[in-house]
């Protein structure tokens, strides 16, 4: 991995977990996961709303900068799951091989996986990855990530290396 440390966030999208009625084990399990190559720098739980959504992610960016946004839950099919409209409204550009890859894995465990509205994309520098709200899945499929992570967060930094290998 990377000896760079990249400042994370952690959202997720949850109406009970917005109001105490459940714990968000999947929120707690991607703080760990991003230890190797990131701090965890803000880390929030707000309900299903789509302007909520939309205004943390953009300040989130603009204004702090992070280098990574997990988000995680409102990925599916129920009325309440906007996690992607919101993340559309706010991306400057889509970054579909991560996502495909994503739904690909999850496939092999699960047909529930081509359901999956999940979408990763760029907003300026800020990579914004979208989570299934599953613990077991949230963490499934941000391991998929794992290894392209700290080269594709350099790259948005403005690395210049190649990224062939020799």
């Amino acid at each position: 991995m990377s000896a760079q440390r990249f400042r994370v966030g952690v959202l997720t999208l949850s109406d009970k977990g917005s109001r105490g009625e459940r714990e968000d084990e999947s929120g707690r399990l991607l703080g760990e996961m991003i230890v190797p190559f990131g701090d965890l720098s803000r880390y929030q739980v707000i309900p299903d709303e789509l302007e909520t959504i939309v205004l943390l992610l953009t300040r989130w960016v603009d204004d702090l900068h992070l280098d990574l946004i997990l988000t995680t839950g409102g990925t599916g099919l129920s009325p309440r799951d906007r996690t992607p409209q919101a993340t559309e409204k706010v991306i400057d550009y889509q970054v579909p091989g991560m996502a495909e890859a994503m739904r690909n894995a999850s496939l092999d465990k699960t047909p529930h996986a081509m359901i999956s509205r999940a979408m990763v994309g760029v907003r300026k520098q800020t990579l914004i990855v979208n989570l299934p709200g599953s613990p077991k899945g949230a963490q499934e499929n941000f391991a998929v990530l794992l290894p392209a992570l700290p080269h594709a967060l350099a790259k948005l930094k403005g690395d210049q290396g190649d990224c062939a290998r020799i």
